[in-house]
């Protein structure tokens, strides 16, 4: 038993050199994170749909705006907004909304117009995972619906004190169609590369709030520039008019007459346009329109807004489907990026809310601001 007890003594030194050593070894001074991509056997749509409590404002969203299918079928990359996102932009609306002694809003009866160009923000052609926008400026990408350009670049987020020893996130921007940086409105990414049939989803930060910084400001009526109709005159015509002619009591000059207690009633058809013509050529990017009195079934629900210079030709500058109003009385007002100064402008409407009897109170063309 002494003897073990001398041997043992006599390797202490050894094993207090070998367990030094260990203790300083140095690492490689950075940790990869471990990259687990998801897989999931349904499309986009079901994938949003299997996580419930998670992503159901957005489901009514998409539902709203008639984006189901695009999620279902085309290939796209989704930046996956959670309740949370949208629980925060609606806060801030009806906060402000409270203080004009307004009732609150709610994703169910918000504008749809500005609704479907929010979340189109988030749905972009395509494939892109992480790997895709390694690039060191990122890459642009493009919205699957109105092409509006946005942009992706991966960064590495700190963790345990190490700068950029985390694992990858996406630094996704609404670029708002500028060159400059400092102008985007930039959010990123809590996961990532999660794939399904038919795309790519990476779901935003839960601070995240919906919209980017434009969901107050969209929803807040602002009045739309000077009406060129009234500026510089011109003359109304339309594809068909009310049986009783255009000065009757529903006809087509009451669509004009600046008055939204007034409507214009006819047949659509399959069709019904209505256009005016300038006494000179000027860019419209705006125009509106004011729902009727009654009946919601008779609004527009699909339609073209085009300029022409004889009448003739026609060049499409804005167009709508699954549009609809959410009150009586409503203006609504739609921006384009025109800049072509037309004689003609018209609104082609192809499709209403139910049934064949079009109504309009109002429709106006207005210049670029």
């Amino acid at each position: 038993m002494k003897k073990l007890i001398k041997y043992m003594s006599a390797l202490k030194p050894l094993l207090l050199v070998i367990l030094l050593q260990s203790a300083c070894k140095k690492d490689g001074g950075y940790h990869n994170a471990i990259d687990i991509s998801t897989k999931f056997s349904g499309n986009t749509y079901e994938y949003l749909k299997s996580k419930p409590g998670v992503y159901d404002s957005l489901l009514a969203v998409i539902d709203r705006t008639g984006l189901k299918q695009t999620l279902a079928d085309s290939n796209v990359t989704l930046f996956a907004v959670t309740n949370s996102s949208f629980q925060l932009a609606l806060n801030n609306l009806n906060t402000l909304r409270r203080q004009g002694d307004k009732d609150p809003l709610f994703l169910a009866n918000i504008d749809g117009v500005q609704l479907d160009t929010m979340v189109s923000y988030y749905i972009i052609r395509g494939k892109r995972t992480t790997d895709s926008l390694l690039l060191q400026d990122g890459l642009d990408l493009y919205g699957v619906r109105f092409g509006y350009p946005m942009h992706g670049r991966v960064s590495k987020i700190s963790a345990s004190g190490l700068t950029g020893g985390g694992p990858d996130v996406i630094e996704y921007s609404n670029t708002k169609r500028s060159k400059f940086i400092r102008n985007w409105a930039t959010t990123t990414t809590g996961s990532n590369n999660i794939s399904t049939r038919n795309g790519i989803v990476h779901v935003v930060s839960p601070d995240h709030i919906f919209g980017f910084d434009e969901f107050v400001s969209r929803l807040t009526f602002v009045p739309p520039p000077p009406n060129l109709m009234a500026l510089i005159g011109g003359k109304l015509t339309v594809l068909r008019d009310n049986n009783g002619g255009p000065d009757n009591g529903e006809g087509s000059k009451k669509v004009i007459d600046g008055d939204d207690h007034t409507k214009f009633l006819a047949d659509l058809q399959g069709r019904l346009w209505m256009q005016f013509e300038l006494n000179e050529p000027e860019v419209s990017g705006v125009y509106t329109l004011t729902s009727a009195n009654d009946a919601p079934e008779r609004d527009p629900k699909a339609w073209t807004y085009e300029g022409s210079n004889d009448g003739k030709i026609w060049t499409e500058l804005d167009r709508r489907s699954n549009f609809f109003f959410e009150e009586r009385y409503q203006t609504k007002v739609f921006r384009c990026p025109n800049t072509t100064a037309y004689k003609f402008y018209r609104v082609d409407i192809t499709e209403l809310r139910d049934g064949g009897l079009f109504q309009l109170a109002e429709w106006t063309i207005n210049k670029v601001k």
